[in-house]
């Protein structure tokens, strides 16, 4: 054990006494809040780690820590200071006013395409803004991260060339390119990323030129069958009482004819008669599998590939917006790509309506390579559910039908729909909701433990989830909710549910899987850790780029990450096996600097991990982690 420890730790920390919803720590390691950051710091600036300058450290350090002020109407004086009360609220959720930095802001002037693709010629001539010029581009480019280039020595050729952060080492001093031509064969025609937007594609969709004609098909049949079930509305004032009596048989007929209608027009061919029956998609095992939820924010393709290095089994891209992804938006359908490494993947959709729901079902089922499609039922922000989306869908149970129909009809995948236990925190409505998923046609259900209005503020409901498990045979459930063990895993397995899903337990400790399927413990050391963040990194580079834009890009969704991160507490420090996912841990010194480092709830501590990693941060930048922690309360 190292004994850097005992220089930080407080005398005082032997009379701590856990105050409720805290964590059990041994009091060896307890100390207080002061004597964290005095150690934290002092050893920072004597450890000789190369970060930026000391003041530009300090604004980095301070500026991204205080919140901004939402923006408030003009009020009278009185008004104005009745209102200057804190407001506790604000303090909860996510930082929806938080300063935003695009990561072109970190580049002042950057190198021309032309000469990173193979010295081209600029088709703009003079009118270009950008450096031709490699020297001088050169001179005036940021210095160099490190001496080795993660993507040169993995494919043999940096594709970002002069503009890499890692120049160095694939450059010669006459500025020129250096290439493995072994690595460079190695990697020829093979696709690491499916799932791209193709140029074609997009300005098809933003012209509207892409056609839809299984969705098509079917929101005709389904505006025939509104017209049929309102025609006794608005038709003569007094209908026989026969009519009424056979509503029930008229609508099974008709969802009898929206699944399977009959085209008149032109050749009477075999698939116009015989639909492709749900027996007949592609399969995919749900059975007893670990899934990793899909993530917003935090859930990137690099992030799931350290997952998926863990044991992860499932994975699936971050909630996509049915109307972005018509629209051809590019950042909508970055949510889209799969990585060679993602053997099972789905892609989950978010929409309130049939028609676009049903539309962009056809879009993926066309264009896109995904095992399986969600749909998001349980999102519960504001800004989804106001409109009738997320966990809004619960409660409208005849779009839901909709919705879900039509987009069986237009997929050849299996369809899924992740749920929570309701809106209402008293109110159950999944297990009402089951059974007529089994008859829509759902292929596998997942069943967060929470209602809306809980968020994460109490304990996930596992005797709710367990129950509706024996509802859903045979169609796979998998439970989710407060998975952060293999104990946890065990006992959610006993309910009787298909499979697990993990969210948080995986963003705290990606090797969460690996601990589930060895049922052990995994007192992880700090350097190993370290190491798992370097891998995001080499991840990130090679996803998002290795120029400015790219390492920046990196550095923020690592930030993300490390917001969540923080909350692990290690093995060998806990007075109780194991960490429970709703007990805050309290201010403690590792067994090491770095296991110190990696314990700050501090914005500051997070960057300085960042620059251990991806070299000092640019002066201009700014971080504010978008989840606050409410879980513990």
């Amino acid at each position: 054990m190292n004994m850097e420890k005992a220089e930080g730790t407080s005398t005082e920390s032997t009379t701590h006494v856990p105050v409720k919803g805290e964590a059990y720590i041994k009091s060896q390691y307890l100390t207080t809040k002061d004597a964290f950051h005095e150690f934290v710091d002092s050893k920072w600036k004597s450890s000789g780690v190369k970060g930026k300058s000391e003041d530009t450290k300090e604004d980095a350090e301070v500026a991204p820590v205080k919140e901004p002020e939402v923006k408030k109407p003009k009020l009278d004086q009185e008004e104005t200071n009745k209102s200057e009360k804190p407001d506790k609220k604000q303090w909860r959720g996510q930082n929806k006013s938080r300063p935003h930095t695009k990561h072109t802001a970190y580049d002042e002037k950057r190198l021309c395409l032309s000469l990173i693709k193979d010295n081209q010629e600029c088709q703009y001539g003079e009118k270009c803004h950008f450096y031709h010029d490699v020297a001088e581009y050169m001179k005036n480019k940021p210095a160099d991260i490190g001496d080795k280039c993660y993507l040169y020595d993995t494919f043999g050729k940096c594709h970002y060339a002069f503009a890499c952060r890692f120049a160095k080492a694939h450059t010669n001093p006459d500025f020129t390119m250096i290439e493995k031509a072994d690595l460079v064969k190695a990697f020829e025609g093979r696709i690491l990323v499916k799932n791209s937007l193709s140029k074609d594609l997009q300005i098809r969709l933003r012209k509207r030129l892409v056609k839809f004609p299984k969705s098509e098909e079917y929101l005709k049949a389904l505006a025939k069958q509104k017209e049929k079930t309102e025609q006794p509305k608005n038709g003569k004032e007094f209908e026989p009482l026969a009519v009424q009596q056979t509503s029930t048989e008229s609508e099974t007929q008709l969802n009898v004819e929206k699944q399977a209608e009959v085209k008149t027009i032109g050749p009477l061919m075999d698939t116009d008669i015989i639909k492709l029956r749900p027996c007949e998609k592609k399969s995919v095992d749900f059975k007893d599998k670990l899934y990793l939820a899909p993530l917003t924010t935090c859930g990137t393709l690099p992030f799931r590939r350290v997952c998926k290095r863990f044991g992860a089994d499932i994975t699936c891209g971050e909630m996509a917006m049915c109307t972005n992804l018509l629209q051809g938006q590019q950042s909508e359908w970055a949510l889209m790509k799969r990585h060679e490494s993602e053997d099972v993947f789905g892609v989950q959709l978010e929409g309130c309506f049939p028609d676009t729901m049903t539309k962009c079902a056809e879009l993926i089922n066309n264009n896109v390579e995904v095992d399986f499609v969600d749909i998001n039922s349980g999102c519960p922000i504001d800004l989804v559910y106001k409109k009738g989306g997320g966990c809004g869908l619960m409660t409208r149970t005849r779009k839901f039908e909709q919705i879900i129909r039509g987009m069986n009809y237009a997929l050849d995948v299996p369809l899924t729909v992740k749920i929570r236990t309701g809106v209402q925190e008293k109110c159950t409505i999944a297990h009402k909701l089951i059974p007529e998923f089994k008859q829509w046609g759902i292929s596998m259900i997942t069943l967060h433990g929470r209602s809306r209005e809980q968020r994460y503020t109490k304990l996930a409901d596992w005797d709710y989830i367990s129950s509706c498990a024996e509802l859903a045979s045979p169609v796979p459930l998998y439970g989710n909710g407060d998975i952060l063990s293999y104990e946890d895993a065990m006992r959610a397995r006993e309910t009787g549910v298909s499979g697990i899903m993990i969210a948080r337990g995986a963003l705290i400790k990606p090797w969460i899987f690996t601990e589930i399927k060895e049922s052990r413990h995994w007192d992880i050391s700090s350097g190993e850790r370290l190491d798992i963040l370097r891998d995001f990194t080499n991840y990130g580079l090679e996803h998002w780029g290795s120029d400015t834009r790219g390492v920046e890009r990196t550095r923020s969704f690592m930030l993300e990450w490390l917001s969540f991160m923080c909350r692990y507490i290690p093995v060998g420090l806990l007075e109780r096996v194991p960490q429970k996912i709703n007990e805050r841990p309290p201010y403690y010194m590792g067994r090491d600097y770095l296991e110190s480092l990696m314990a700050s709830q501090n914005v500051g501590d997070w960057i300085r991990i960042s620059e251990m990693l991806l070299g000092p941060v640019p002066t201009n930048f700014n971080f504010l982690p978008k989840h606050k922690a409410n879980a513990y309360k």
